[in-house]
């Protein structure tokens, strides 16, 4: 017998293996498959730590990486909704907070306070960490399609306009992330790769 503290964190733990089934829009790059969020979770904690020293504030990168580790957690029941689908992100908000409640409602009532407020904070985007975040979670899809010669863009006909409006809030947190990004939309753009 496991006392109840240790199987409410088993059951979440098990219920995260769920996020190696839920496909993304980004395409890995050695392979004709798009990553699951698993994967694109672990990438860009990775990522957090490698560019930390590229944020214009001070940030605690332990509390970025936390956060980014457990952010697309709610995809498992609202599913991953694509950052330029309009319809979609309409009923992602109500979907998400649903799914944070149940999903995080597995845990010990400590840890379920923690990782709630960590996802909210994200969500809300207000502090330095959380928009640190954000700037990795957009980065590491960009940087994949664009090696990637724009595929998903192309797919979805993306035009370099709206990656721009769905990053441009972002540029203050990094000044070299954001010359990098406009560097990469601009080669992105003059390929035809972006509309």
């Amino acid at each position: 017998m496991i006392n109840d503290r240790l199987k409410k964190q088993l059951d979440f733990f098990l219920e995260l293996d769920k996020m190696k089934n839920l496909y993304r829009q980004t395409y890995v790059l050695h392979e004709n498959r798009k990553e699951n969020d698993a994967e694109h979770s672990w990438h860009i904690a990775i990522t957090a730590f490698l560019l930390s020293e590229y944020a214009n504030k001070d940030i605690d990168i332990n509390k970025v990486v936390k956060m980014l580790l457990i952010h697309d957690v709610v995809e498992i029941d609202a599913g991953d909704t694509y950052c330029y689908d309009a319809d979609g992100n309409s009923t992602k908000a109500e979907r998400e907070e649903k799914a944070a409640q149940r999903i995080f409602g597995l845990l010990p009532e400590d840890q379920k306070d923690e990782y709630y407020s960590l996802w909210r904070e994200f969500e809300d985007s207000k502090t330095n960490e959380a928009r640190f975040a954000a700037v990795i979670d957009r980065i590491q899809p960009l940087l994949l399609n664009y090696t990637k010669e724009g595929i998903s863009w192309r797919e979805h006909g993306i035009a370099k306009k709206q990656v721009l409006a769905r990053n441009a809030d972002y540029f203050n947190e990094s000044d070299e992330l954001a010359k990098l990004i406009n560097k990469v939309l601009d080669n992105a753009e003059k390929k035809g790769w972006l509309k």
